[in-house]
């Protein structure tokens, strides 16, 4: 029997949150049945890290999480969209609201392990005034990974030393990221983009808010979780913070501004000049490895 999942939202009052249960919650339960084909049942090994924007370490930053034990394990990411502050209107609720609604709803007999219908529900759920990026993930005991994803928050699929899935961004244009809303006007979950992984045993599954991924490379994301087995959430989350601090790091924000046309003057590019540097913002990292259900 699948147990119950268990909502981890960042705590508004602590500048990090770094999260990796004991291995008997993290190990999420399955069926002991083993299939006719005599594949063993997978779940998720998660662990989180959340570092705020160096001006939101007050109020906990505007991005929060979910990771739950239904099934074989769920990951979910929701980073508000922090243009709402300049109407007095905290970003981080819509977000948080989200993501206690996905908790609640998981079990529900109509999301039958859909991340699209759950997130469809989610947002119907949500009363809060905001908007939010989204990104869900499920994963079938079978391996089956299913993911839903509105926005620019991120997922890569690691396998060997090589990334062999990786979402891809939803913007209206430049740094204007599709997104859920509290208005009519916006996006809904049928402008997710849904894809269906099969996963194994030993892949790594990292999921992030765009603050991840605008300053960190993949490269350095397989790099990372190849070196940090026990804690590549937080490596991974240091990494970007580190880069997103560093005005001469050519990020891959910095590359993609570049290649929407923004750049520096036409002077400064005559003495070999370029837009670089990282991307301040709240940074999420999830980090699931894949594992069996009989370990």
């Amino acid at each position: 029997m699948a147990a119950r999942s268990a909502i981890s939202l960042f705590h508004p009052h602590l500048p990090q949150l770094s999260s990796k249960p004991r291995a008997s919650h993290l190990a999420l339960s399955s069926s002991s049945s083993i299939s006719q084909t005599n594949k063993s049942e997978v779940s998720f090994c998660a662990g989180t890290h959340l570092i705020p924007h160096p001006r939101k370490v007050e109020k906990g930053g505007e991005d929060a999480f979910f990771v739950g034990s239904y099934n074989g394990g769920v990951l979910a990411i929701a980073d508000g969209v922090s243009g709402w502050a300049e109407r007095d209107i905290n970003p981080a609720l819509f977000p948080q609201e989200l993501m206690a609604n996905i908790s609640t709803l998981l079990e529900n007999n109509e999301v039958d392990n859909d991340p699209k219908l759950l997130m469809q529900k989610a947002h119907a759920a949500t009363l809060s005034t905001g908007s939010a990026t989204l990104i869900v993930a499920m994963l079938e005991k079978s391996g089956i990974l299913r993911i839903a994803n509105v926005g620019d928050c991120g997922l890569r699929i690691i396998r060997k030393g090589k990334v062999i899935f990786s979402t891809t961004p939803q913007e209206h244009y430049f740094d204007c990221p599709f997104q859920l809303s509290s208005e009519i006007v916006g996006q809904t979950y049928e402008d997710a983009v849904v894809s269906n992984v099969e996963v194994m045993e030993g892949d790594t599954i990292v999921m992030g808010s765009d603050g991840l991924f605008d300053n960190v490379f993949d490269h350095e994301i397989v790099s990372v979780t190849s070196t940090h087995k026990d804690a590549s959430e937080a490596a991974l989350a240091s990494l970007a913070n580190k880069h997103s601090i560093d005005v001469e790091f050519d990020s891959p924000y910095a590359k993609e501004a570049r290649d929407q046309g923004f750049d520096v003057s036409i002077w400064q590019k005559l003495l070999g000049r370029k837009l670089t540097g990282g991307k301040l913002d709240d940074i999420t990292v999830i980090v699931g490895q894949v594992v069996s259900s009989f370990e």
